[in-house]
């Protein structure tokens, strides 16, 4: 009976209704992924233990429960505190919800910029730590498009000798990953209908296929190959080109061959510099969500220092620009 008339008292002086407490205890109890102290976890397995710890937490400490779930409310749930904003703690936390739940035009362009502002200030910190915007990270990334940008371009022959000081076993993992790498770039020239005509890496089941064309072809195409297959490269990571007619066979094997030589170091570095920024506004847009944690820079407040004195030192500039 005590503990009845001290929860009655409590509610009193929390101001919320019952039946507010009830309806967001409900609510809350059948989302998943919900935080709980790690003391309470065990309690928190079924949705009438996950409402019973809403519904004590609401009687004992709202600003608690505000800080925990406050961003998992419905502005009308969020609008049955009001009574409350007398409360200092409870009013900050009122103040900081409510436009995260429901943010005006105004609000919503500063968020915006933030979020830009923050992202901006974190890439820059990548471009600083110099891996993941390096050349070999990007193109694990997008290996297609770094493919089409540069890599087609380039030299392919490189990726297939052992490197200085390189182990054995880190040589064949370098393989096997610049196998997978490429069999992305066909299957996305495959989707894309883009003739292959680059060189790289190609897969056991490949090589036999291309076995048994070889026992199977016709007797022109043997021809052909007395012209073309004889000066081919017998690299196991080459992948040989489509069929041509013998007449222009040398040709196009020439052109294949000295791709990455068309282009002088201005062109590359110009082409490089393309794929770059191309991969950089892919993050700034959020596209990069596979590889980072998004919610973790745009919720990171310590990024605004970044943004910020690059604001002043620009501001800076330009004063004394015009003085």
């Amino acid at each position: 009976m005590m503990m009845t008339m001290q929860e009655g008292t409590t509610m009193k002086k929390n101001g919320l209704r019952s039946e507010a407490e009830e309806g967001i205890s409900e609510r809350l109890s059948k989302l998943e992924n919900l935080y709980f102290p790690r003391a309470i976890q065990p309690s928190a397995s079924t949705p009438s233990q996950r409402k019973s710890l809403f519904l004590d937490l609401l009687h004992r400490d709202l600003p608690v429960f505000l800080e925990r779930y406050g961003s998992k409310l419905t502005f009308e749930e969020l609008k049955e505190f009001d009574i409350m904003t007398e409360d200092y703690e409870i009013n900050w936390h009122l103040n900081h919800l409510r436009p995260l739940i429901s943010p005006t035009m105004e609000e919503l362009r500063s968020r915006s910029k933030k979020t830009k502002n923050r992202r901006r200030a974190y890439m820059d910190k990548l471009i600083s730590d110099g891996q993941y915007f390096s050349e070999d990270a990007m193109r694990e990334r997008e290996p297609y498009l770094h493919h089409e940008y540069v890599g087609k371009f380039q030299d392919t022959s490189e990726r297939s000798m052992p490197r200085p000081g390189e182990r054995l076993s880190e040589t064949l993992m370098r393989w096997s990953e610049e196998s997978i790498l490429v069999e992305k770039i066909r299957r996305e020239q495959q989707r894309l209908g883009v003739e292959s005509d680059w060189v790289g890496n190609q897969t056991k089941e490949e090589e036999e296929e291309e076995e048994e064309g070889e026992e199977e072809a016709e007797e022109g195409e043997k021809e052909d190959e007395k012209f073309c297959g004889a000066n081919e490269s017998s690299h196991p990571l080459q992948i040989p080109s489509d069929n041509h007619d013998a007449s222009d066979c040398d040709q196009s094997t020439t052109e294949r061959h000295s791709e990455g030589a068309t282009l002088s170091a201005e062109e590359m570095q110009d082409r490089m510099d393309q794929f770059t920024y191309i991969m950089q506004e892919k993050f700034m847009s959020g596209e990069d969500h596979q590889h980072l944690d998004y919610s973790k820079i745009d919720e990171d407040e310590t990024l605004d220092d970044h943004w910020q004195r690059e604001a002043s030192q620009d501001a800076e500039e330009k004063y004394f620009d015009d003085v």
